[in-house]
């Protein structure tokens, strides 16, 4: 097979401007680029820009993935929305990083499998994926705990991924939902390779998720009772191009802070988690093969 390279960027909360898409222009004379958008794909050479950079810079989400078997997610979010000791305690180096830049936190997402067989159309998955950023906007923080999961796992299909003193490492806090992930959530689940079996292990200590705090009246009633002064500054971000940006705001003060009772549950250790996935994964084989000798 030839070597296939995909590069996408989007910007979710502002467009770039003309001064901002030359800046990028400069980076690949090949890249199809609009005001919110910038993909390229390599099938010879590599990319000259620094994706790192380009998240810092100018975007809000990324996916990069390669037909040897690498999947990146990075994702860039107001530091008022997410808080980065809440991200650093899902971060497994190399799989899962976080860290600020300015005014913004970005967070960065890696899957690695060597020999895997490539997935037709797996570029056109961060569509499907980008709702998780306006979901960890809100405060929920089950897409940090997948990809913290999906670190872990990395284990189960290399042997060599971590010291085997790390089995003790204690999962973060459990967030409630991940027995009914959203259809973002399961298909940023997808991209990282997180084992089905080693999710459903983790999701026997998550709550079931609240219900989402979206009554229109009361959200007007809210709205109607904020200080002049705030109503002020709203409207002029919004008046500068930062409407995406306010609405996510707004909606995190109008929800409240998220649900941190799963933040007193014991903890599990990583060998615990893959231990109950594996005996998951033997009793589901088992039915299967009653089901088929039947």
């Amino acid at each position: 097979m030839s070597e296939y390279q995909y590069y996408e960027f989007l910007a979710v909360d502002r467009p770039l401007n003309e001064r901002e898409q030359a800046q990028v222009r400069g980076l690949s004379t090949r890249a199809c680029i609009t005001a919110t958008r910038f993909t390229n794909e390599y099938h010879w050479g590599d990319f000259g820009g620094d994706p790192r950079k380009m998240m810092e810079r100018f975007y809000d989400a990324h996916l990069y993935l390669a037909n040897w078997g690498t999947h990146r997610l990075m994702f860039r979010l107001p530091r008022t929305l997410l808080d980065l000791r809440i991200a650093e305690q899902y971060c497994v180096d190399p799989h899962v990083t976080a860290w600020t830049t300015g005014a913004y936190l970005v967070v960065d997402l890696n899957s690695e499998v060597e020999g895997e067989d490539w997935v037709e159309g797996a570029e056109d998955s961060l569509a499907a994926i980008v709702g998780v950023r306006a979901e960890l906007a809100a405060g929920d923080l089950r897409p940090l705990y997948l990809a913290w999961l999906a670190g872990w796992g990395t284990w189960e299909r290399d042997e060599h991924a971590f010291d085997d003193e790390e089995e003790d490492e204690p999962e973060p806090p459990v967030p409630a939902g991940l027995g009914s992930l959203t259809a973002p959530q399961r298909a940023l689940a997808d991209f990282l390779r997180l084992d089905a079996d080693l999710l459903a292990s983790a999701a026997q200590a998550s709550s079931p998720a609240p219900a989402t705090k979206n009554d229109p009246r009361a959200l007007a009633s809210w709205i109607k009772d904020l200080p002049s002064g705030d109503k002020d500054k709203l409207l002029r971000q919004v008046a500068q191009g930062h409407g995406a940006r306010v609405q996510l705001e707004m909606l995190r003060r109008f929800r409240g802070e998220p649900d941190s009772s799963g933040n007193d549950r014991p903890r599990r250790t990583v060998a615990q988690l893959l231990d109950t996935a594996a005996d998951l994964r033997q009793t589901r084989h088992r039915l299967t093969g009653v089901r088929r000798a039947e």
